[in-house]
């Protein structure tokens, strides 16, 4: 199996520190941001204690949930999707479904449906696993066009609409969606523009051999398979808390400048276009991968105990937010070019602020 390139900041931005890119004065009080450092604290030890290794996920699941977004998950079976999924949900504390996709599965199955009740004579109102904090949606690319768009309508508008009344999805609200790339008989390809609504794409590889050892171990010892409530848990109010604080993270305009400099590159221009990228790459990101850049560095400058956004937080997750929103020509596809190294020549062509 080919080895995924690894999430990392980058380089560090030469002749300017990090700290140029803070605002004159501070964007959240220390107090805040002491509470948002122990929420993340908490909930990456609930985490791990159910998690072994897979630390790109976990920051990948963080930084979404502290964004306010949905993720895309990629891997072969067995890799502790459903897992990870289940233990974001008791982290915060909240309720959690499991979605399994197959070919018949109808859009009312996922966001709900009216019973009619004989002995009333009337209609009654049953909401689908869709009304959870954390919903796990199991082999997406199994489900029909139909059945996909409803549940990307409802992760879009966070609100179902059952019987012609609206029914408001709780808050926090985050999609897990999963697919395997090894089956593709009996699926339905997600469209690019539907793959574009998830803030990240990741994909999951093997664990080395000492996490796959702990692993062993853990099942031996029964803890792999230990009650899933944590003792420690964070509230709901506190990952909306933790949301709010995302929104007040400070973006800088030369932060801003590079972002846009980045997404244009990606489309063949921008200052410094990457040679003969037009022919590798169809469709570059749109708008909405600026806006995801953009939130997913101010969610990474947070987890890391900044008010701020420098550009090493917007080359931190660059792959998880990129790598689905550019559409390959079949010449790159075909010649086995892959979007970690589109994503990596438009960084490295572009100058950092």
């Amino acid at each position: 199996m080919t080895q995924q390139p690894q999430e990392s900041p980058g380089h560090p931005a030469p002749g300017r520190s990090g700290a140029a890119f803070a605002p004159a004065q501070p964007a959240i009080p220390p107090a805040s941001m002491e509470r948002a450092g122990s929420i993340v604290r908490s909930i990456t030890q609930v985490f791990q204690s159910r998690v072994v290794g897979q630390e790109n996920l976990r920051r990948t699941l963080l930084a979404a949930l502290a964004a306010g977004g949905h993720v895309l998950l990629e891997s072969v079976p067995g890799l502790a999707k459903t897992t990870a999924a289940s233990a974001l949900a008791s982290g915060i504390s909240g309720s959690f479904s499991r979605i399994q996709c197959t070919p018949d599965l109808m859009p009312n199955d996922i966001i709900g449906t009216q019973i009619f009740n004989y002995g009333s004579g009337t209609f009654t109102t049953q909401l689908g696993p869709v009304h959870a904090n954390v919903v796990l949606l199991d082999e997406i690319n199994r489900s029909s066009a139909k059945t996909q768009s409803a549940m990307l309508e409802a992760m879009q508008e966070r609100q179902t609409s059952i019987g012609g009344e609206v029914y408001p999805l709780p808050e926090p609200f985050m999609v897990l969606a999963t697919q395997n790339p090894i089956e593709e008989e009996g699926t339905y390809v997600l469209p690019e523009a539907q793959m574009d609504r998830f803030l990240m794409k990741e994909v999951l590889t093997y664990p080395r051999p000492a996490e796959e050892h702990e692993i062993l171990d853990r099942s031996t010892s029964g803890t792999l398979t230990a009650p899933r409530r944590a003792a420690q848990t964070v509230g709901l109010e506190d990952i909306r808390f933790l949301q709010e604080m995302v929104d007040q993270v400070y973006v800088d305009q030369s932060v801003k400048r590079y972002i846009i400099d980045l997404v244009f590159t990606t489309r063949g221009s921008g200052p410094r276009p990457v040679a003969n990228l037009t022919q590798s790459v169809r469709v570059g990101a749109s708008p909405r991968g600026s806006l995801a850049l953009m939130r997913v560095a101010q969610a990474n400058a947070l987890l890391h105990g900044r008010d701020y956004v420098t550009p090493d937080d917007v080359r931190a997750m660059r792959y998880a937010v990129l790598r689905h929103r550019l559409v390959l020509t079949f010449d790159a596809l075909a010649g086995g070019v892959t979007p970690a190294q589109i994503i990596d020549a438009v960084f490295h062509a572009v100058p950092m602020p």
